[in-house]
Formats: C-alpha cells, structure tokens, sequence
C-alpha cells in the first residue's frame, strides 16, 4: 500500500519558510506585494484568485486583485499590465488563466515583465529554465519537485515519466526531471503503447485532465505517483488523472487529489513572489 504524500502538510512548511522571509525582509524596509488579474467570471478562476489572495494574507505579502469584465479588451489587459510592470509595490504580476478567447494569451504572458513574471510563462524565463539558469521555476512543477523530494527518492538515474506536454506543467516538469538527472519520457495524446512505457518509470506524472487515466496495471511497483489532474465528475466529486483507489495498491507514494499537488502550486506562487522581490530590491533575507 503507497505512502500518501500529503501536500496540505508540505505545503504548509513552504509557507511558514515563506512567512519568515517576508518578515525579515519586512525588517530591512522591504515590501513584497502581488498582482492578480481575472478576466471574466470563470467559476474556477474565481476559486484560484480567492486561494492565493487568501495565501498572500497569510504569510504577510501585499496583494492587489484587479477583476475584469469578460468584454474587456486586449488593448485594456495590455495597458493594466504595462501599469503593473512599472508599479514599484508590485514585484510579481499574475494573470489568471484561461483568459477569453478574444484575448491573444501568449500576447499578455510576453507583455509581463520578466523580472515580475512568478508564472515563469514569459519566452525569456522558459528559455533560462532549458538552460539550467532560473530565477522562478513555474509553480506546479517546482511543487512537483518539493513533493518527490519530500518522499527521499533519489532521481538521478531514475526512469521519469511525465503524461502530458503543456507548456504549463508537462514540457518544464520533464525540464526538471532532466536537470536533477532523471532519464525522461514525455508521453502525449499521440503516444503508442503508454501503458508499457508507465510502467517503466520509477517516477511517473500524470498531467492530462483526464480522469483516472492511470490505473495500477499502468504502474511500476513502488513507484512514485503524481497526480496533477482535477477534474470534476458529474456527481460533482473531485478525481485526479489517476485512479487512487487502484493505484494505492502498486505505488510506493502517491498524492491524492485534492490534497497533493494543488496546495504546493500556491505556496510556490508565494516563494517565487518573495524572490521576485529579491531580485528586484537587491535585497538579501538576513538569516539568524
């Protein structure tokens, strides 16, 4: 039976880590605010924008949430942007994804400043992540890694697999996985033979929003299981891409869903958000 790898309980650690940075930093005169931007009236949206202003209470960062109608035009989004880059409170932007479809995403994500880009969705950060040398890692991925570590599985040499190609979570995981020496696979919608090639890896993440794609004969014994999916089922109740009840059985770790992956995007967004204002402020966080 897999250990559970409880993100609540992970996540909570980042966030207190968070909370003594932002008072020591405090301490030297040093602010540490966020932007976030909602288009619309996406019902998930509206839940993501309220978890993170709730976050950014808790461990001391200032937080501004600019809600926009859902006709607002590219040309409004662009100039409230260029505003928020040029605002000296404000050393990490975020806007809440997906945007309306009259709205050019990629044109939005490149008009954020790179240095206040705690997405890391911006060309420049994602190029510096290919590379090896990164300010801000994009959140759900660096959770990933705090998640794997947190279990003590060594992945150098390890078989990594990673179900899913976005440029959100599944092309910088594998990113990742690779620099920590990870032998990794990418698989995607066109892929033949997944569940042989799941059943290879010694680490496998699952990020293709489709619910309990995973099942155990897919699974290595003892692997390590991550589950990015949140999908809603039609009695409402919550699944991730994997099946847990199955796979619980064959892993060695898994992460439920809710519970997993989804606490540590948020308390990642806050530890980028204090290294924004780092950078920015070339301030150093006086240690004891």
């Amino acid at each position: 039976m897999a250990q559970i790898i409880d993100g609540k309980l992970i996540s909570a650690k980042v966030k207190d880590q968070v909370k003594e940075q932002v008072e020591k930093l405090n301490k030297q005169g040093v602010s540490v605010g966020l932007a976030v931007v909602l288009v619309g009236n996406n019902p998930a949206s509206r839940v993501y924008v309220n978890s993170k202003k709730k976050a950014c209470a808790a461990v001391g960062i200032y937080s501004e949430e600019h809600t926009l109608p859902e006709e607002t035009t590219e040309e409004e989004l662009l100039s409230l942007v260029q505003k928020l880059n040029a605002d000296k409170k404000i050393n990490g932007i975020l806007v809440q994804l997906p945007l309306p479809r009259h709205i050019d995403e990629n044109k939005i994500i490149n008009a954020i400043s790179p240095e206040k880009d705690v997405d890391a969705f911006h060309p420049q950060n994602v190029g510096r992540i290919m590379i090896g040398e990164f300010d801000f890692l994009p959140c759900t991925p660096a959770g990933i890694m705090e998640l794997i570590a947190s279990t003590g599985v060594e992945i150098t040499g390890k078989r990594c697999v990673v179900i899913g190609r976005s440029n959100i979570v599944g092309k910088p995981m594998a990113m990742l996985l690779l620099h920590k020496n990870g032998t990794v696979t990418i698989c995607h919608s066109k892929t033949q033979n997944l569940a042989e090639i799941c059943r290879e890896a010694d680490i496998l993440v699952a990020a293709v929003g489709v619910p309990k794609l995973v099942k155990k004969d897919m699974v290595k014994p003892g692997a390590v299981v991550i589950d990015v999916g949140m999908n809603r089922l039609d009695d409402g109740s919550l699944c991730g891409d994997v099946d847990f009840a199955d796979v619980q059985e064959t892993a060695g770790y898994i992460t439920p869903v809710p519970g997993g992956v989804g606490p540590m995007t948020i308390a990642m967004l806050m530890q980028n958000t204090v290294t924004a204002a780092v950078l920015q402020k070339n301030a150093v966080v006086i240690t004891d």
